[in-house]
């Protein structure tokens, strides 16, 4: 498979309003929220599709980046809707999440897959019926028995992680003229190749 592709569809995953702002299941919108900041680009909420949604021109193309404005079991509405009224092929969209089989400060970018467990990518599959969609994996660490995902999703992380986290988001917002130039293969080997952090090897 050629790790190529023309995005036109940026999606971050999250929970809405300020009681989840800050915790690690959000680390989709704090990508999402950055990567609107790089280009110029402001979120406008759009009811019809129950999300946010902000425009920008990257190479004389037109980006759409997309918040979905439901909770994360519900994620697949909003970004189905728009990318049914747009007209984006599955291949052009991709989803940034939160990932509990990475470690903090580890950022993965890879087409296609199950959901993991995710139940916002398992939304998005089923609103899709498809799942050869693009992933930003944002490595947030698992706490250890999944009896306490839960509550682990819905915290904040420690200072250190968040620190690892937040430099995980710059490297890949460092790739991102190259991301929306389609080299999706360079970013992977920017970003697969990237030694581990601290936080990391404290895991």
């Amino acid at each position: 498979m050629s790790a190529t592709a023309n995005l036109t569809l940026v999606v971050g995953l999250g929970n809405p309003g300020d009681k989840y702002s800050q915790t690690r299941h959000n680390a989709g919108f704090w990508y999402i929220d950055q990567l609107a900041g790089r280009l110029g680009a402001r979120f406008s909420l759009e009811r019809r599709f129950q999300a946010y949604l902000a425009d920008a021109i990257v190479g004389g193309r037109k980006l759409r980046l997309l918040k979905p404005d439901t909770y994360m079991n519900h994620s697949g509405r909003a970004l189905a809707a728009v990318a049914s009224y747009f007209a984006v092929p599955v291949g052009g969209i991709l989803v940034a999440h939160d990932e509990l089989d990475l470690p903090p400060g580890c950022i993965r970018l890879k087409r296609g897959g199950g959901h993991g467990g995710h139940n916002g990518l398992r939304d998005v599959i089923a609103a899709l019926g498809e799942r050869e969609f693009w992933r930003l994996r944002i490595g947030i660490g698992h706490p250890g028995h999944r009896d306490d995902v839960v509550d682990y999703v819905l915290h904040r992380a420690s200072g250190d992680e968040q620190r690892a986290i937040d430099d995980a988001l710059d490297r890949s917002l460092a790739e991102t003229d190259n991301l929306l130039a389609g080299e999706l293969e360079r970013v992977m080997h920017v970003l697969h190749s990237t030694p581990k952090t601290e936080a990391q090897d404290g895991i």
